[in-house]
């Protein structure tokens, strides 16, 4: 009965910082409604559940595999619902986070840095697999915003005879770098400013320091592998879209066909191949 009061206890304390971010989020105006208090629900229910399966889990590789397919599925669908404002964003965020996970965990253990044992496969592809996620969300929301404010420049890239990759490897170049930062900058802050949970937990867990700091940098190694080839192909794909983006809606640019109610986009003045593109900043596509 203790137990169970204490439990209560510490959710209705716990309940005071989502309640705390609604109230900021609110008197800021960020319109995230619910979000805050209902993510921190879910993910503790989620984590109820996984601390009861885990033990049945970890003990024949054919329930390791299924968990794993588990959290591929669950991390491409929730990238995808961020990116669906993307043409064919959906898939693009599916295959950014399968593909980017999957070359860091094959580097990863095929370099035998850490042992091919279920405990470590799941531990570290569920850290890979959700900064992956975390990668193709703000790669393809970046290239999103991005190409809506350069609307224009991709415009005039496209009527002087450019593809829709090169009009938009500029905004996919810098859409990539800004979704890697975050990460970049607390890897080169671990130790001093931060203390990763995966470092921690291997110490809590009675792996020596030595051994803690083995596994954490594999983790950063593989996280840095898994976000940079999850932006790169969530933004090379994203560039090949045959629209322009307009404030949500997408403008057809394909030669021969544009989208439902769309138009072209505006041809300008040909300066020649020698020339700028009209009303562009000169990129380089």
């Amino acid at each position: 009965m203790s137990d169970a009061l204490d439990l209560v206890g510490f959710g209705l304390r716990l309940l005071v910082l989502p309640a705390l971010v609604l109230a900021l989020a609110r008197w800021g105006g960020l319109r995230l409604g619910r979000l805050p208090l209902s993510a921190l629900l879910r993910a503790g229910v989620q984590l109820g559940i996984v601390a009861l399966l885990l033990r049945g889990v970890l003990d024949a590789p054919a329930t390791v595999a299924a968990f794993l397919v588990l959290m591929l599925t669950t991390a491409s669908l929730t990238a995808a619902g961020r990116l669906r404002s993307l043409h064919h964003g959906r898939r693009i965020a599916a295959v950014g986070v399968a593909s980017g996970a999957a070359v860091a965990l094959a580097v990863i253990f095929a370099l035998r840095l850490v042992a091919l044992e279920s405990t470590y496969v799941i531990a570290i592809a569920g850290i890979v697999i959700g900064n992956a996620m975390t990668a193709a969300t703000l790669s393809g929301r970046g290239f999103l915003h991005a190409s809506e404010e350069r609307r224009d420049e991709i415009e005039a890239w496209l009527s002087v005879g450019a593809t829709p990759s090169q009009a938009h490897a500029g905004i996919g170049r810098g859409a990539a770098r800004e979704s890697l930062l975050p990460g970049l900058d607390q890897t080169r802050s671990t130790g001093l400013v931060t203390l990763p949970g995966a470092f921690v937990g291997a110490l809590f867990g009675g792996a020596s320091p030595l051994e803690a700091m083995q596994f954490q940098l594999v983790v950063l190694a593989g996280l840095g592998l898994a976000m940079t080839v999850t932006a790169l192909i969530v933004t090379r794909l994203a560039g090949r879209t045959p629209y322009v983006v307009l404030a949500g809606a997408e403008v057809g640019v394909s030669a021969g066909r544009a989208a439902p109610g769309a138009r072209r986009p505006s041809a300008g003045r040909d300066p020649g191949p020698a020339g700028p593109a009209p009303d562009a900043r000169h990129p380089r596509p």
